[in-house]
């Protein structure tokens, strides 16, 4: 199990997989990094889900390119020049969908790392090899979501965009200083996959 997920035994079913604690460190930092990103839940922390449902934001697209295709416009040809009445559509949309969509993105990442921290050693602690996580049906799907938004953020700063750009990454030497993420991108493509593959069995 160790690397990917597998089915879940028990009632209900579900996913587990089995984590070091630099697996685990490491997409916590990346979950933390893009809740940053994201920013706050609109009206503040303590803000509930009827308050994002009801709050107006912004009308303009976000100007850092990982939120801009995390958040993209609703109507319109993506990469190309919209028309002044996809450009009002799309605003108008965004303005009321927007604070909602960031506060479910928040949530699905919140979750991610409030499951890491209940199967992280404790600090002090040494780890005696890797933990298993279990997820709940219902905690999957948010993991699946989360997995896929911080996929969409790294392929952003690495400027992926298709399978040959994509293709390409696989040459760089390890002394590029993108190799790190790029290694991070293809891990977390393996576990969105396998975590698909175990919700579809």
């Amino acid at each position: 199990m160790a690397g990917y997920f597998e089915a879940a035994g028990g009632p209900g079913g579900g996913a587990a997989i089995a984590l070091d604690e630099v697996e685990i460190s490491i997409l916590r930092s990346l979950a933390t990094q893009l809740l940053e990103l994201i920013g706050p839940a609109p009206g503040g922390e303590d803000a509930t889900d009827l308050d994002a449902l009801f709050a107006e934001g912004s009308t303009e697209p976000p100007e850092d390119p990982a939120l801009a295709r995390l958040f993209p416009d609703a109507y319109g040809e993506p990469g190309r020049e919209h028309d002044e009445e996809s450009r009002r559509l799309s605003a108008e949309f965004r303005r009321f969908t927007e604070g909602e969509l960031r506060a479910r993105k928040r949530e699905n990442l919140l979750a991610m790392v409030r499951a890491l921290d209940a199967v992280a050693p404790a600090e002090g602690e040494e780890g005696a090899g890797a933990a298993v996580l279990t997820l709940k049906p219902e905690e999957s799907q948010r993991w699946l979501s989360a997995l896929n938004d911080l996929r969409l953020a790294i392929a952003t700063r690495l400027d992926i965009t298709d399978e040959d750009s994509s293709d390409r990454l696989f040459s760089l030497p390890d002394s590029d200083p993108n190799k790190p993420m790029v290694m991070a991108y293809f891990w977390l493509g393996g576990l969105q996959e396998s975590l698909v593959e175990t919700m579809l069995s």
